[in-house]
C-alpha cells in the first residue's frame, strides 16, 4: 500500500511540474510583442498583455506643427492596435530640454522613441543608450545624427523644399525679383540649415532674387517677430520674407502687418493652414507650403512599430508607412515621406479645418 502512494505522488508531481512548465511557456508567449515576419509585411502584431509603447518627442509643446504630428500618431495607434503614444517634449526648444524628456523616456523602457531634433550631434549620447537597453530609436522632421538612430523619415527631400521656397518667393516678390531675406529657427536645427543650404544651391535658377541676410528666431514666437522687425527696418527695400519654420512665419506675417507693410514685403515659406489663413486673407502672405504633420505623425509612428517587431531598418530598407506608401532609406539611413504642397487663397480654408 506505501509502495502505491509513492508511485501515486511521484505521478502526481510529474503531472504539476509539466503543468507549470506550459504554464510559463504560455505566459512567456503572451508576453511576445508580436512575430517579426507579421510586422515587417505591415501586419499588426498579435496582440499583447501591454500595448507597445512609443516616445513621441517634439522640439518643444505648444507647437501646432507638433500637435498636429501627435494628432498623427494617435491615428496610427488606432489603425495598428496595441499600441500607446507617449507624446512629450521640453518646454523651449533645447538640445538640454529635449535630453531630460529622453532620459525619462529611457527610464520607462518604452518600447521606441521617435524625436524631431533641436540639435542633431548633443541627443546621440542619450539615444545610444537608448539603444544599448534595446529601445529603437528614429527621428523624424530635423534629424539627428546617424550614429544616434537606426533612420530617419525626413518630411520631404532637402532639395524639393528649398526650390519650394525659392519659387514661392519669386512668386511673391513684384515681377520675381527683389531683396529677400531668411528667417530661420536655431542656427543647430538641422533640417533648417538643411534647407538653408538647399535654397543656396537653387538660388543660380532665380537669378532675380536676391538673398540678403538670415536671422534666427529660435523657434519662439516672440523673437521671431522682433526680428522680423528689425530686418524691415534694415532693410527699407526688402521684398520678400521666408521663414521654413511654422513658429517663424506666423511671427514675420504679423510683424509685416503690424508695420503696415501689407502689399510692400510679402512672407513665405513652411506653415500651418489653421494659423495662416487669417495672414492669407490679410495679404501679408500669397502662399506658402508645408506637408501634413498629421501624415508625418502617421508615417513615423508605423516605421517605430515595425522597428520593434524586427523590421530591418537603416541604409537601402524600403519599409511600409501604412496609407501614405513606402519609404526606402539612402545612404545615411535617412527617406523622404513626401513633397511638399502649396496653399494659397483658393484652398487654405479647407485645409485650415484639418489642421
Amino acid at each position: 500500500m506505501r509502495k502505491m502512494t509513492g508511485l501515486r505522488l511521484a505521478a502526481l508531481a510529474t503531472a504539476a511540474l509539466a503543468t507549470a512548465a506550459l504554464a510559463m511557456l504560455s505566459g512567456c508567449a503572451r508576453q511576445s510583442p508580436g512575430a517579426p515576419g507579421a510586422a515587417a509585411s505591415g501586419a499588426p502584431a498579435t496582440p499583447s498583455t501591454a500595448p507597445l509603447r512609443i516616445g513621441l518627442v517634439a522640439k518643444s509643446l505648444g507647437n501646432g506643427f507638433f500637435d498636429a504630428v501627435h494628432k498623427g500618431g494617435d491615428e496610427a495607434a488606432r489603425e495598428l492596435g496595441g499600441v500607446q503614444i507617449i507624446f512629450t517634449g521640453p518646454t523651449t526648444p533645447t538640445a538640454e530640454g529635449q535630453i531630460e524628456v529622453l532620459d525619462a523616456l529611457i527610464a520607462q523602457h518604452v518600447d521606441a522613441i521617435a524625436v524631431s531634433a533641436n540639435d542633431p550631434d548633443a541627443l546621440v549620447p542619450t539615444l545610444r543608450k537608448a539603444m544599448q537597453r534595446g529601445i529603437k530609436v528614429l527621428s523624424y522632421d530635423s534629424a539627428v545624427a546617424p550614429e544616434g538612430r537606426i533612420v530617419h523619415l525626413a518630411p520631404s527631400s532637402d532639395p524639393l523644399i528649398g526650390d519650394t521656397c525659392l519659387q514661392l518667393a519669386a512668386a511673391a516678390a513684384p515681377k520675381g525679383q527683389g531683396q529677400a531675406a531668411i528667417l530661420s529657427a536655431t542656427p543647430t536645427s538641422t533640417n533648417q540649415n538643411a534647407w538653408i543650404g538647399a535654397m543656396q544651391a537653387a538660388a543660380p535658377r532665380y537669378p532675380a532674387l536676391k538673398i540678403i541676410a538670415t536671422v534666427y528666431g529660435d523657434d519662439l514666437s516672440d523673437k521671431s517677430y522682433r526680428e522680423t522687425v528689425a530686418l524691415l527696418k534694415r532693410y527699407p527695400d526688402l521684398a520678400v520674407i521666408i521663414a521654413p519654420t511654422s513658429v517663424g512665419i506666423v511671427a514675420a506675417a504679423k510683424a509685416v502687418e503690424d508695420e503696415h507693410l501689407t502689399g510692400k514685403v510679402y512672407v513665405t515659406g513652411l506653415g500651418l493652414p489653421s494659423e495662416m489663413a487669417g495672414h492669407v486673407h490679410a495679404g501679408s502672405v500669397k502662399s506658402f507650403a508645408i506637408w501634413n504633420p498629421i501624415d508625418l505623425g502617421y508615417s513615423v509612428v508605423q516605421l517605430a512599430v515595425q522597428l520593434v517587431h524586427g523590421a530591418r531598418g537603416g541604409p537601402g530598407a524600403t519599409l511600409s508607412i501604412g496609407r501614405m506608401g513606402q519609404v526606402t532609406f539612402d545612404a545615411a539611413g535617412s527617406g523622404p515621406m513626401g513633397k511638399p504642397f502649396t496653399y494659397d487663397a483658393a484652398n487654405v480654408a479647407q485645409f485650415a479645418a484639418v489642421f
